[in-house]
């Protein structure tokens, strides 16, 4: 594949390049939008969840252990989450998202999935990636209205 024609990789395409695909359209996809942090959150946090479910039930079939590093977020240095955002109600953030930029997001990620048939184990490497950026940004928030701030990815992301 030519990297420059904007086509989904084949199946057969090396793994590389198919994660070089998912991530280079998820980060020009919340930048384009100034994808504010909590939904870029909430739809990373389902695909995680998503994935590690069906790598638990295949690991637990094989009678097999996956590693700890897929199984827990990556811990955050030296930095403390925020008590802020634990006082802000839940209903009231998940009322003002944009659910239909969500379901852009998740469309992206679930149609890269699905099409290029990335290895599960190599996207959740991805996306707990983003989750930790996510987490990092969300540990430096003094009040809730930093939820609705565009996530801010660093340049090599």
């Amino acid at each position: 594949m030519d990297e420059h024609d904007g086509q989904i990789p084949l199946p057969s395409s090396p793994i590389e390049e198919k994660l070089l695909f998912l991530q280079e359209n998820m980060v020009n996809f919340v930048n384009q939008y100034s994808q504010p942090i909590i939904e870029v959150s909430l739809v990373v946090s389902k695909y995680i969840r998503i994935l590690l479910e069906k790598l638990q039930e295949t690991a637990s079939k094989s009678n097999e252990t996956l590693p700890v590093e897929l199984l827990t977020p990556r811990q955050l240095e030296s930095v403390q989450e925020s008590a802020v955002l634990d006082s802000f109600p839940l209903e009231r953030v998940l009322e003002s998202v944009d659910q239909d930029r969500m379901d852009i997001l998740d469309t992206i990620i679930r149609t890269i999935l699905n099409e290029t048939e990335l290895p599960f184990i190599s996207a959740l490497a991805i996306l707990r990636d983003w989750e930790y950026n996510i987490r990092v940004q969300l540990s430096k928030s003094t009040s809730p209205g930093h939820l609705f701030s565009p996530i801010q990815l660093p340049e090599d992301f």
